[in-house]
């Protein structure tokens, strides 16, 4: 009794709000075995002399430990114990006074029924779904809510029994919404109903045989509402994301409600923006289901419209020098939010008509309130509706720029806005276009000296401008807008030592950082009209307040560095790097959330890019800390509806809705900044090389685990940017340290490219995994490796043909029209983007394995014959063909055993409609010649006039099809060169020198020019011409070549071309003749030659 007496006060102290006592109380419990955990918390909860407030206490930390901890706890009890609970639970139910703890009770009850499914599906609490039965029908309200409760809950509680009991489950949810006398009951059915359906989001045919409970679930949602509970209609906006279909026979209804309470002012904020959030998921999940009510769609969008005028006028605002989060709970925010959503779910076509007059009235009303939203407006829809605004840019631009001029700070502040968005959205075309109009007016509206924040918002717009500006358009203002933000900068550097006021000026310094960054070396003659100042701020911005202003400016000055390169920088480099050490090494000083780190951490990466090998000597200065913000750890929870109430995403929370009313919770702060250090790490191995070789062992240890980092994109993304980095700076370590460190990597790398759920993230894997086999040569993948490897290629070509299935299904589907079509397009050229990866892995294995991989490649082999089949769509092709090149190239001659499945399609696919597909299959054609060896003779000798046909046809040329063009040309120059039986040479060198010289393809163009070069080494006749007559056009061919860049002097043919040309020069008027033969940019580039080579 004692024991328990002493639990009780236990409990009481974990809700102290005294941190020490509470801690206390933590630990002890922790301390106490789950045996007697489970026996001291049931009788509490059991014990109605314990006060309301410890019962709780217990009900919660015990359904928190079957939730968390039951395998450890629960199977160990006695039999008996165990039935003790049981039975206590459904006692407690059946005889609890306090409606709160009756709930409670019914939450732990669902948690052990979840866990008490065995394998097989047996629900082995038999004596709880007798109870939920008998209750439903109860007279007793408090037994039919608890039965409710616990089957919204846990709507799986029927385990393998679910179809036998289906129809009753439906009779007695359609029976409980019907209660008329009991709105809790209405209620709460309701929401079993929409968890259930939830539960079995999968299963079609259940949810159409559940179809006619939505119209209790939606009227529920309607009286619900009235009553001051939202809980339905959060059932819905769920429904709407997970099960959109199930609304589908009631969509008009469902839409009709969301509408209704949505234009409802007299209801909650909150209520309201959940029925729009109805509409808004629509269409996102349903979106050519929800096109077809445009109706619902031409009234929705007022509402949101109506909600962005529900602002509030506030006289500070103007001179405000914080900028206060966005209010996510104010009617505004959750308008342009929802307006934003919309534009992009349903598309310009249908959202920009039903939107434009509204704005233009918007924009035309005497209240202010109207003008700022109609603008936001604008702002929100210019990603959903980019191609349709793009064709009246002119006019809403125009529009817009007016408003610059606006009476009202707020309504300015707003066209700020309109114009720094449609800068970013509409890139580089907005700039292209309206530069000279956009730059003076920012520019003017800087000058706004009364309305700092207007002020502050200009310079971002401007931000914006000048980061997607092409420097050619931004160099002509270049003096105007240097000025002008100097003038800005001077000023406000004064008004932050006499007011403290400093948000322009963090505006400001970012500005000059934009147009540095795009103006680069041209920035070179204002350098030193910023440094000074600039570095002055660092030095002296040292209070909290001014963490941002500092970091902004750290960011400035490297940017500038990086601008205007070493040479200009290097007077100022010491001392910089001095400020920054000095921020660095005072760092164990600077809060976890000081802004200023990332802003270092990019910082250091700019001078490391800037100062290249002269940056190692700092590195043990500035590994330390990037290493520690690289390895932040994000805090997790797993959450049930209960926690949920407790937390909010206002507190740096995101949740992903796991099902069973359980959450998954990541507090998203340092996450970002963790990403940030992931990719200067990228860079400093990137930029130093072996420079760097001594850290990558603490790096990669960091790295590899990071492939599995699924709370941000960007931290895997740069996690495999770094692999084969870290294998190229540490091969100075010896090769005994680069292969211990290859095996740490591999097989994440592999485990990687079979889970990773993202295809950007995936593509970049996939990249990294190739780039360091062909690093590391043969023999670098073990055979586990490659077993594991070979399955995971197979299974994503198998997804890549069961994905192009889907599609076509989804063109059959009632809902189908053509932006969702635009989306299956999307969708395919992701899955192609992987197909490319796949190729890219095959190469790099077979470019170091050679014919030892083939045997593992058959595995594969069924497939690839798939992808070059006729009816398959050409990227299809492109790639199959890509993949039997490397074959042909790599492991001849044995690839011709695997001839019969790739050679009549690469000669057919030689004339194919698609230039791709032709380039492809000409490739193949040109290493079959260099490579494939006797057996593919007589496939060369008939290639010739179909590469012939291609090369001769009208448009070969254009730029869709020269690639294709040229790969035929070098084909047929490699068969001439390799395989001359198979071709009458003497004839056809005329008409080969006549197709002379390549330009796009610079691969090819090295063989083509290596080829030309041994005819000439050897005085072929042809090419050469009686008393070398054709050495001019040769020249020209040269000179054409070297003019378009189709030769790198690092090429080996570069000295070959060299020493031709030497040779005529030796041969005066015969020079002359051939010189005078050439423009400026052909003459420049053959003396270019001639001084390097």
């Amino acid at each position: 009794m004692a024991e328990q007496q002493q639990f009780y006060l236990l409990l009481s102290n974990l809700l102290n709000p005294d941190n020490a006592i509470r801690k206390q109380a933590e630990e002890a419990y922790e301390n106490i075995t789950g045996q007697a955990k489970v026996t001291f918390l049931l009788q509490a909860l059991r014990n109605t002399a314990a006060g309301e407030e410890v019962r709780q206490m217990a009900a919660v930390l015990m359904r928190r430990m079957l939730s968390a901890s039951f395998e450890e706890v629960y199977p160990n009890l006695p039999t008996d114990a165990q039935n003790a609970i049981k039975t206590e639970l459904l006692l407690g139910i059946q005889t609890e006074g306090s409606p709160n703890i009756r709930r409670k009770t019914c939450d732990i009850a669902a948690e052990l029924s979840r866990n008490l499914i065995d394998d097989d599906g047996n629900n082995q609490w038999p004596e709880l779904l007798k109870f939920l039965f008998e209750s439903v029908s109860s007279q007793n309200v408090g037994l039919r809510e608890a039965a409710l409760h616990i089957f919204w809950n846990f709507p799986g509680i029927f385990g393998n029994q679910q179809q036998h009991y289906l129809e009753v489950i439906k009779r007695m949810l359609l029976q409980c919404m019907q209660d008329t006398e009991n709105p809790t009951i209405r209620t709460l059915a309701a929401r079993a109903a929409a968890a259930f359906v939830l539960a079995n989001e999968n299963n079609l045919p259940l949810q159409k045989h559940f179809s006619d409970m939505l119209p209790g679930i939606l009227q529920a949602a309607n009286d619900s509402c009235y009553q001051n509970d939202d809980s339905v209609l959060k059932s819905l906006v769920e429904l709407a994301d997970t099960a959109p279909k199930y609304l589908r026979p009631h969509l008009e209804a469902t839409l009709t409600l969301s509408l209704k309470i949505c234009a409802d002012v007299n209801l909650q904020n909150m209520q309201r923006q959940l029925a729009l959030e109805v509409i808004v998921t629509l269409s996102e999940t349903a979106s050519a289901m929800l096109r077809k009510h445009s109706n619902i769609v031409s009234q929705a969008i007022p509402q949101m419209l109506t909600m962005m005028v529900d602002l509030e006028d506030d006289e500070n605002w103007s001179n405000s020098d914080e900028l206060e989060d966005d209010d996510f709970d104010s009617n505004a925010v959750a308008g342009e939010s929802a307006l934003d959503r919309i534009a992009c779910g349903l598309g310009g076509k249908v959202v920009l008509p039903l939107i434009k007059e509204h704005i233009m009235q918007m924009l035309q009303n005497p209240e202010w309130k109207y003008r700022h939203a109609g603008l936001m407006a604008l702002s929100a829809i210019g990603e959903g509706c980019h191609q349709q605004m793009e064709g009246i840019l002119n006019e809403i631009v125009n529009f817009v720029l007016m408003f610059l001029q606006d009476p009202h700070p707020r309504v300015r502040y707003a066209a700020c806005n309109a114009i720094g968005q449609m800068a970013t959205d509409f890139a580089p075309t907005f700039q292209r276009k309206f530069h000279d109009k956009v730059i003076s007016a920012l520019l003017q509206t800087m000058e706004d000296q009364a309305n700092p924040r207007v002020q502050a918002h200009a310079a971002a717009a401007l931000i914006n401008f000048t980061e997607d500006c092409p420097k050619t358009l931004l160099l002509p203002y270049l003096d105007n807008l240097v000025n002008h933000l100097h003038v800005i900068m001077v000023a406000k550097l004064q008004e932050l030592i006499q007011k403290g006021t400093k948000l322009v000026l963090e505006q400001v310094v970012t500005s000059i950082a934009s147009v540095a960054d795009t103006a680069e070396e041209k920035f070179v003659p204002y350098y030193d009209l910023f440094m000074p100042s600039l570095k002055h701020i660092v030095e002296n911005a040292i209070q909290k307040e001014l963490r941002l202003l500092r970091g902004k400016t750290i960011e400035c000055i490297s940017l500038i560095g990086l601008a205007v390169g070493k040479d200009k920088f290097m007077q100022d480099a010491s001392d910089v790097m001095q400020l920054l050490l000095k921020t660095q090494t005072d760092s164990s000083e600077l809060d976890d959330d000081d802004p200023q780190i990332s802003y270092m951490i990019s910082a250091w990466a700019r001078m490391c890019k800037i100062l290249g090998k002269e940056f190692q000597q700092y590195l043990p200065v500035v590994m330390g800390p990037l290493m520690k913000t690289a390895s932040i750890k994000p805090e997790v929870a797993l959450l049930d509806t209960q926690d949920m109430e407790n937390m909010s995403e206002d507190d740096g929370w995101e949740f992903v809705n796991l099902g069973d009313q359980q959450s998954f919770g990541i507090k998203t702060a340092g996450l970002e900044e963790k990403a940030t250090a992931c990719q200067m790490l990228v860079c400093y191995a990137k930029e130093l090389k072996e420079g760097f070789a001594e850290y990558t062992e603490q790096v990669v240890k960091l790295m590899v685990p990071l492939l599995k980092f699924y709370f941000h994109d960007g931290v895997r993304v740069a996690a495999a940017e770094s692999m084969p980095l870290l294998l190229e700076c540490a091969r100075v370590q010896g090769p005994n340290y680069v292969t211990q460190m290859w095996h740490f990597m591999c097989d994440s790398l592999i485990k990687g490219i079979g889970t990773e759920p993202d295809s950007d993230v995936l593509s970049e894997i996939m990249h990294s995994f190739a780039k360091c086999v062909e690093l590391m040569g043969e023999g670098c993948v073990s055979s586990e490796h490659l077993e594991e490897l070979g399955n995971i290629m197979k299974g994503k070509l198998e997804e890549h043909f069961k994905n192009q299935e889907l599609r076509q299904a989804k063109r059959q589907d009632e809902d189908y029209d053509e932006q969702v079509e635009e989306t299956l397009q999307d969708e395919d050229e992701s899955d192609v983007y992987i197909l490319t990866k796949i190729s890219d892995i095959l190469h790099s294995l077979f470019s170091c394995y050679k014919e030892k991989a083939l045997p593992w490649f058959e595995q594969l082999l069924p497939l690839m014959v798939n992808l070059i089949c006729p009816h398959r769509p050409w990227p299809d092709k492109q790639w199959g063909l890509c993949i039997f090149d490397d074959v042909i190239e790599h492991c001849s001659p044995t690839s011709f055993k695997y001839a019969e499945y790739f050679l009549r399609p690469m000669l057919q696919y030689v004339c194919d409609n698609s230039p791709e597909v032709r380039q492809a299959a000409a490739y193949g054609i040109g290493v079959m010649a260099q490579f494939g060896g006797e057996n593919y003779r007589p496939f060369c000798t008939e290639a010739i006039p179909l590469l012939v046909g291609v090369i001769q046809m009208e448009g070969s040329k254009t730029k869709e099809n020269i690639n294709a063009t040229e790969n035929c040309i070098s084909a047929v120059g490699k068969i001439m060169k390799c395989r001359p039986e198979c071709v009458n040479v003497n004839e056809f060198l005329p008409h080969w020198l006549s197709w002379l010289p390549l330009h796009e393809d610079k691969e090819e163009a090295v063989h083509t020019f290596n080829y030309l070069c041994d005819l000439i080494e050897s005085n072929n006749p042809i090419v050469l011409g009686p008393n070398n007559s054709s050495l001019p056009r040769i020249f020209g061919i040269i000179a054409d070549g070297l003019a378009n860049e189709a030769i790198k002097n690092e090429d080996g043919c570069s000295k070959r071309l060299a020493n031709v040309i030497r040779q005529v020069q030796g041969s005066g008027g015969l020079w002359t003749e051939c010189m005078s033969s050439l423009n400026e940019a052909q003459q420049a580039a053959i003396q270019n030659l001639l001084n390097i080579a």
